[in-house]
């Protein structure tokens, strides 16, 4: 496993997301201790060797939706909850990018987990998240569509908790009412529009008393339906949807 600061230098010399950021800007956005009740922390992780995003050499699958999708969330959080949440600027700043390789991640009671069909996490990454979600930490996993990247998925979900199911969220738990009452299973698309054949499904890891620990979205991606936002191309249904679901994570998370 590559140590973060080498895969930190790998991310700004490859990929263009990260654009003209300062190193002391990166460095706060992955160092830099809470500064406000929540904010937007987004899991770094490696692409597994077989994932498409290695396979053709695209990037990070991590970054997806980088850093839009935290700037139109936040603002929405701040819209719509007493949530005391860090504004994050299009550049990132503001939010957070936490690793599996140090206790940083305890500062955080929600996560972030984009494009996870193509994620892979080692051992010590896996153990370190467990202790998270045992610990009460939320994780929001999203935008990982079809049978391949749900097994690739479930393989390093796996390693995190061996001994517990992955099953559906129903209409009548409590996370669906956290702050909205949401009854809708609409597909949320992506930028691109609905995959056809492909049903959306909220499913969850449940600790013994009953508490989300983890929120799967599959074959949905609401990263887009934030970052998208303010693009009259993409339907505003979708993101109002989008903005339900998260505030109900980020709320339910915040209380339980």
């Amino acid at each position: 496993m590559m140590t973060f600061n080498l895969k930190l230098a790998l991310c700004l010399i490859g990929t263009f997301i990260i654009g003209n950021a300062s190193a002391q800007s990166l460095r706060e956005r992955t160092t830099a201790p809470p500064s406000a009740e929540f904010h937007f922390a987004r899991l770094v992780y490696e692409n597994a060797p077989n994932s498409r995003r290695a396979l053709r050499g695209w990037g990070n699958a991590w970054s997806t939706d980088y850093a839009e999708a935290e700037y139109h969330l936040t603002k929405g959080i701040q819209r719509l909850t007493s949530v005391d949440s860090e504004d994050v600027a299009y550049d990132g700043t503001g939010g957070r990018l936490v690793t599996l390789d140090n206790d940083a991640v305890f500062d955080y009671p929600w996560l972030y987990a984009v494009e996870v069909g193509q994620w892979l996490l080692s051992d010590g990454e896996a153990s370190l998240l467990r202790e998270y979600l045992d610990r009460g930490g939320f994780l929001m996993v999203d935008d990982f569509w079809g049978n391949a990247e749900w097994h690739t998925f479930t393989a390093s979900m796996h390693r995190v908790f061996p001994d517990r199911e992955i099953v559906e969220i129903p209409d009548s738990h409590p996370i669906m009412r956290a702050h909205f009452d949401i009854k809708e299973r609409t597909q949320i698309p992506g930028a691109r529009g609905p995959r056809l054949g492909l049903s959306p499904r909220w499913r969850a890891i449940f600790d013994d008393n009953g508490r989300v620990m983890v929120a799967i979205n599959f074959n949905m991606d609401m990263g887009d339906a934030w970052e998208h936002a303010d693009d009259p191309g993409y339907p505003a249904e979708m993101t109002g949807l989008a903005y339900r679901f998260a505030m109900n994570y980020i709320v339910y998370s915040m209380t339980h």
